[in-house]
């Protein structure tokens, strides 16, 4: 019988170890977590007229609302969708040349600064 006891408490134990850490994932904020990312890696190539990243993509990153207006190739952000979002598929090196492009050129992102993004991007991206 105690061993049906030691058994359930295992259970319970690991059943809200893992509650516990679905629920830890961090809400990010569009204004106080991602905006600064965009401001200190992004925006100087990517503000109209004469940025490099606007004039080749026509990708407009000083508002959330010009970012979520996308480039002329379409969207850059797929809210909750951060495996296909353009954004996130540059940032993490899976766009091919252009990743490798960008971390030549540009100051290169941190992981914090991906996992950020990434996490955005996957609670929908919201102007929060």
């Amino acid at each position: 019988m105690t061993h049906y006891y030691t058994i359930r408490s295992v259970i319970i134990f690991l059943t809200c170890l893992y509650i516990v850490g679905c629920v830890t994932t961090p809400q990010i904020s569009y204004q106080r977590d991602v905006h600064p990312i965009f401001v200190d890696k992004c925006i100087a190539c990517h503000t109209p007229p004469n940025g490099e990243g606007y004039r080749k993509t026509g990708l407009d990153m000083e508002s959330y609302e010009t970012l979520m207006e996308g480039s002329i190739y379409g969207p850059a952000i797929v809210p909750g969708n951060s495996r296909k979002s353009p954004i996130n598929m540059l940032v993490e090196g899976r766009a091919g040349n252009l990743s490798s492009e960008m971390k030549v050129r540009h100051t290169p992102i941190t992981d914090h600064e991906i996992t950020t993004l990434h996490i955005w991007v996957e609670q929908g991206a919201k102007n929060n």
